[in-house]
């Protein structure tokens, strides 16, 4: 399938530039949340919930690259489950090892 550069003044092919900014600028203020969250003094609820958005706004990040005008909204979704994908499949490698250590050579 040949790579085709989108075109930014064409609206109809993918996102506006208006809606990339938003999705970028959501991204980033999910981060800056995050932080927020983890640095205020008042509650170690919160900075547990700071530290979890810190994960999925690290994972967010690679989504970065796709806020452009023109790049329809089915790639940046797609990219953004196959992040997810590669995150559950991870998560399950390390806690099936922890596991498996655990086993072996704990007890």
């Amino acid at each position: 399938m040949p790579v085709v550069d989108p075109d930014p003044d064409n609206p109809k092919q993918g996102m506006s530039a208006q809606t990339a900014a938003r999705v970028e600028f959501g991204i980033i203020g999910l981060a800056i949340v995050a932080l927020l969250l983890i640095f205020q003094p008042l509650s170690l609820a919160l900075f547990g919930v700071g530290c979890g958005i810190v994960v999925v706004s690290a994972l967010a990040n690679n989504l970065l690259p796709l806020c452009r005008p023109g790049i329809p909204v089915r790639s940046l979704v797609k990219c953004g489950l196959i992040v997810g994908g590669i995150f559950v499949a991870v998560l399950i490698l390390a806690i099936a090892s922890a596991y498996l250590y655990g086993r072996v050579f704990v007890g």
